[in-house]
C-alpha cells in the first residue's frame, strides 16, 4: 500500500523548482460529506450529496510550475439529483433553484494549488465552479489530514445571485432563502 497519497506528494514536490507533469486517478470514498447549507429569514437547511453516486475514479492531471501545481480537466461531476435536502418538497424547490432540467449537474473543476504561506497544514485552491450553465473562479483554503487516506476539509461561501440564480420564496413571500449559501466538504480520497 502507498505510504503517501497523490495530494501530500504534491505538496511535498512544492520545494522544489522543476517542472513535472504527471497523471494518476483518486477514489472519492463512501465516508466522505459534501454539503450545502443555507438559511431562510426562520430556519436553517442543509442538502447532502450522496457520494456513493460519483463517477469513481476520477482522473487528475497535473503540471508543477514554480510553487504551483497547475491541474488540467480535473473536475468534480455532481448530479444535481443526488442531493438531498430532507424531503420531497425541499428537494423539488432545490432542483428548481439549480434549474436542473437544463443543467442537470454542478461542475467543480480544480485548476490549481499552492502552499498557504500564513498556515503550513493548508493549501490553497484554485476553482472554477459551474451551476446553471455559469461558471466562477474562486480560491479558498483547504485543510489535508492523514497518511493512508487523505482527508481534504474546506468550505466555500457562494452568493447564488453570482450563478444568475433567484432565491425561492414560499409561503406567499414570507419565507425567503438567503443569497448565501455554504459548501462544506469532507472528502476522504485514496489514490486510485
Amino acid at each position: 500500500m502507498k505510504k503517501i497519497l497523490f495530494f501530500v506528494s504534491i505538496l511535498a514536490t512544492l520545494a522544489f523548482t522543476v517542472v513535472r507533469i504527471g497523471s494518476t486517478s483518486v477514489l472519492i470514498t463512501p465516508s466522505s460529506k459534501l454539503l450545502i447549507k443555507g438559511k431562510t429569514n426562520i430556519s436553517n437547511f442543509k442538502c447532502e450529496f450522496n457520494v456513493l453516486k460519483l463517477k469513481n475514479p476520477i482522473p487528475v492531471f497535473f503540471e508543477k510550475i514554480d510553487d504551483r501545481i497547475v491541474f488540467h480537466n480535473t473536475t468534480l461531476i455532481l448530479d444535481n439529483v443526488c442531493f438531498d435536502c430532507g424531503g420531497k418538497g425541499i428537494n423539488n424547490d432545490f432542483q428548481d433553484l439549480l434549474k436542473s432540467e437544463i443543467y442537470p449537474q454542478t461542475l467543480i473543476k480544480l485548476k490549481e494549488i499552492s502552499q498557504d504561506s500564513s498556515n503550513e497544514n493548508q493549501i490553497l485552491a484554485m476553482l472554477d465552479i459551474s451551476i446553471a450553465g455559469v461558471t466562477k473562479s474562486y480560491q479558498m483554503p483547504v485543510e489535508l489530514k492523514g497518511n493512508e487516506s487523505l482527508l481534504i476539509e474546506g468550505v466555500l461561501n457562494l452568493d447564488i445571485c453570482d450563478f444568475n440564480l433567484e432565491a425561492p420564496k414560499k409561503a406567499l413571500g414570507l419565507i425567503v432563502v438567503k443569497d448565501i449559501i455554504e459548501i462544506n466538504f469532507q472528502l476522504v480520497v485514496k489514490e486510485y
